[in-house]
């Protein structure tokens, strides 16, 4: 037994610091936020597309969520939640806790990555597998409940409802796409590192 810990020890310090054989080293970093991303109340502009993408899942799992308990344990199809239900549910997605979302560089660009979010995995840059850090908590939470706090007096519950009702991707097109939304081309503008 004295023995199997400084092997276990050297074997753990071995693989750390990349060494059995042709083993590639692996490299943890986590996301160099800039000024704005550390110090704003605000969401950074870069970042919106996300965090729309992010309020529009939490509705729609929220709505989606309520509606189930609704639904008698035979029945088909949706139950419509009535309206006083409804904005109750909605209030609540946009004031939960957020904790689950944060900042990650992917690719050396840096996206809000949580729950409903697709990681875009691409060709990694960096020779051999790497491990990507988030950056949770902070200003993060605050953020991501103002801007679903935005959207909801944007665009008003019963259109939001309606457009759950009709699928998560129709929910997202209303909040995040059009001419003017988070995540529409003319609106994303390249950022550049300083």
């Amino acid at each position: 037994m004295r023995l199997l810990l400084p092997l276990l020890l050297l074997l753990a310090s071995t693989l750390i610091l990349g060494g059995l054989g042709d083993q590639p080293f692996l490299s943890a970093t986590a996301p160099q936020l800039d000024d704005e991303e550390k110090y704003s109340a605000h969401m950074p502009a870069h970042l919106h597309c996300d965090a729309c993408r992010a309020v529009a899942y939490q509705m729609w799992q929220h709505l989606t969520a309520a509606e189930a308990k609704l639904r008698a344990p035979h029945s088909r199809g949706r139950q419509a939640l009535s309206e006083s239900v409804y904005m109750d549910v909605l209030d609540r997605s946009c004031t939960q806790n957020w904790n689950d979302y944060g900042v990650q560089e992917v690719n050396q660009v840096k996206r809000l990555m949580g729950p409903g979010l697709n990681k875009e995995p691409g060709p990694s840059k960096e020779p051999g597998p790497s491990i990507s850090v988030m950056a949770t908590g902070g200003p993060w939470p605050t953020r991501l409940t103002t801007t679903c706090l935005h959207y909801l007096g944007e665009t008003g519950e019963d259109q939001i409802y309606e457009a759950h009702q009709q699928g998560r991707g129709a929910l997202e097109e209303l909040l995040c796409a059009g001419t003017q939304g988070a995540c529409s081309e003319v609106v994303q503008v390249p950022r550049e590192e300083l």
